[in-house]
């Protein structure tokens, strides 16, 4: 027996490092999943490490109502219903002072990370309730309870999103949608990599990481731990939780770790 047997989940950013790990785990878990994401090929392509019967894929902007109110009907359509949703699908947009930072970039950043968990919600909760309820879980980060220079946009979403949860948590509890955060540290992922190159890191240096040694832990984490507690949060392991907000951070936010 899974632990997700009989369920159906919907995942945004779900070609990603870690959409994808998560899809991969909910589906040994006994889940179908549906993956959500702009990258067609991306998505056809863990589809078919997933294999059809258990996944299946929507090219959608999440930042578009009718686009995502589409992926909802198609996960419902192909699945019958929903009873997870993992609201993953973010960017990190670029690294510059306040003072220095593209408006346009901005609104971008702010379009994917936060209208794009909102219009999610607003669309996957009905479904969700339909089915008796179940969870959300909306990807956070740490840089959701603390700032760091020249990421006002990033930081700024990821503290937004914790908002939204905290009013999506109180309004689905009558309908037994259970709603949390996930919070990462610095993964091991392609957006890592991006805000490393534009701190000034040579490409596919992986000797000097200087975020990593920063953290109590000294690395960063694999896509498939934040999958794990995704996992448990999506599953009745997770049945009184609701509200919450869920490191997986190397201990970062413990403090700083002596020189």
């Amino acid at each position: 027996m899974g632990k997700l047997d009989g369920k159906v989940a919907i995942i945004t950013g779900g070609s990603g490092g870690i959409g994808k790990a998560a899809a991969k785990l909910f589906a040994e878990e006994g889940g179908r999943v549906l993956l959500v994401d702009l990258d067609a090929d991306a998505l056809e392509s863990a589809v078919a490490e997933i294999g059809a019967d258990q996944a299946a894929c929507v090219v959608a902007d999440v930042t578009d109502p009718e686009q995502t109110r589409a992926y909802v009907a198609g996960a419902v359509e192909k699945f019958g219903g929903v009873d997870i949703a993992l609201l993953n699908a973010g960017i990190e947009g670029t690294i510059k002072p306040i003072t220095e930072y593209e408006t346009e970039m901005f609104d971008k950043v702010i379009a994917v990370n936060v209208r794009g968990v909102f219009l999610g919600l607003k669309y996957v909760m009905p479904a969700i309730s339909n089915r008796g309820g179940g969870s959300i879980v909306i990807t956070s980060s740490t840089a959701g309870i603390r700032g760091t220079t020249g990421m006002s946009a990033y930081i700024t979403s990821k503290h937004a999103v914790i908002g939204l949860m905290r009013t999506a948590a109180l309004e689905g509890a009558e309908s037994n949608i259970r709603v949390n955060t996930v919070n990462p540290a610095p993964i091991d992922t392609r957006m890592m990599t991006s805000i490393e190159e534009q701190r000034g890191l040579p490409a596919g240096d992986r000797s000097n990481r200087p975020m990593a040694q920063a953290l109590p832990l000294q690395r960063y984490g694999e896509p498939e731990e934040v999958a794990r507690v995704m996992l448990f949060l999506g599953s009745e392991d997770s049945s009184f939780c609701t509200g919450g907000v869920y490191m997986v951070d190397g201990g970062v936010s413990a403090g700083v770790r002596p020189a």
